[in-house]
């Protein structure tokens, strides 16, 4: 469904009413900022046909200065970085007026954090072609199937792990982006991708939700369907890559 809904439509008019005047989508992490859920969140947005809408990009705008050094993005605040844990957990369960700045543009990207962002770059048809996009997309495949630079979400088997609609970053949802934004099957990091998506394919022709060890998998009607969603997006992942 698209912003032709009028559900959809109210649920997007309800999100850009959490926009600040920066550009981010604010509240999640209280009055910190969270680029990682304004990337998701934006992606969602674009998908329902908002990509002309001058409100999309100027959250666009604002993931762009969000960035860190080397053009990736971290998970959880930038603006909390190196702050200590209990402060943290305050500062992003209560209100405050302003959000924390204590920036660190050094620090490496999170292929968590940047795989969520990429998202809305992927889908914008305009924001897909930039060189920041493509920079990002290089550093999120560099990363498949290894640990995160960051704490969060850090071991490897999360790679492994899948929902629908896209949420948490796996391989699933970043050969998405990748191949969106137009890298290659021939790059030895998207070919590792398609080759643990082809060899990984279940004998009944579907992908199973979750191959992690760290994360239990259930068998049950909604892991089913789950399933049937996975296996729609590996298919049209196979079929833009190999089309070409």
């Amino acid at each position: 469904m698209t912003k032709e809904h009028p559900s959809i439509k109210r649920a997007a008019e309800y999100l850009f009413s959490c926009q600040t005047q920066e550009g981010d989508i604010r509240g999640i992490l209280a009055n910190q900022y969270a680029p990682y859920y304004t990337g998701a969140i934006l992606y969602l947005l674009i998908r329902a046909g908002f990509q002309n809408d001058p409100r999309i990009d100027k959250g666009m705008q604002w993931l762009l200065s969000m960035r860190q050094n080397d053009g990736g993005w971290v998970i959880g605040s930038p603006g909390l970085i190196n702050t200590k844990w209990k402060e943290m957990c305050k500062l992003t369960s209560q209100w405050t007026m302003e959000p924390k700045k204590k920036f660190d543009w050094s620090k490496p990207f999170s292929a968590a954090g940047t795989g969520m962002v990429l998202r809305a770059f992927a889908v914008h048809p305009q924001y897909r072609k930039s060189t920041e996009a493509l920079k990002a997309a290089i550093l999120l495949k560099s990363k498949f199937f290894k640990r995160d630079n960051w704490s969060w979400y850090q071991h490897p088997d999360n790679w492994l792990r899948f929902q629908f609609p896209f949420w948490w970053t796996n391989i699933v949802s970043a050969m998405d982006s990748v191949s969106l934004i137009g890298i290659p099957k021939n790059d030895p990091d998207v070919k590792q991708g398609l080759e643990w998506l082809v060899d990984n394919q279940q004998k009944d022709g579907l992908w199973n939700y979750s191959y992690s060890r760290i994360h239990k998998a259930v068998d049950n009607g909604k892991s089913h369907e789950s399933r049937l969603w996975i296996s729609l997006c590996i298919c049209r992942i196979l079929r833009r890559c190999f089309e070409k």
